[in-house]
């Protein structure tokens, strides 16, 4: 677990590492290799706010697209276009646009079912 390594927040992100991105498409949920683990944490704790997040909206049924807000207190941006019934398919799409966040590369629109 990362929780104690906090040198994986500040993890150099290298965009030739199709590995990572194709390990994460084939199995969002996990379990993930120690280099994808690394690569997930500092797409979760890269900036202040301004991070898109999965929501439940029917614990295991549906969920929406949101990023949080850029000081504590203020609402979540939701995405009510961005509806998801697969958990799967909500991580890729926040994983596709954290990597773009932090890469400049889009990721083609392979959700996984």
């Amino acid at each position: 677990m990362l929780v104690n390594y906090p040198e994986a927040a500040h993890w150099p992100i290298d965009p030739t590492r199709q590995d990572l991105v194709e390990e994460m498409r084939a199995n969002p949920r996990g379990p993930h290799s120690d280099d994808l683990r690394k690569l997930l944490h500092r797409m979760r704790w890269t900036g202040v706010g301004k991070r898109y997040v999965v929501i439940v909206l029917e614990p295991n049924r549906r969920w929406m697209l949101g990023r949080l807000p850029g000081r504590r207190g203020a609402p979540v941006e939701t995405f009510p276009n961005r509806i998801f019934t697969s958990l799967a398919a909500a991580e890729w799409a926040v994983f596709a646009m954290r990597w773009e966040a932090l890469t400049g590369q889009r990721l083609d629109d392979g959700i996984p079912a």
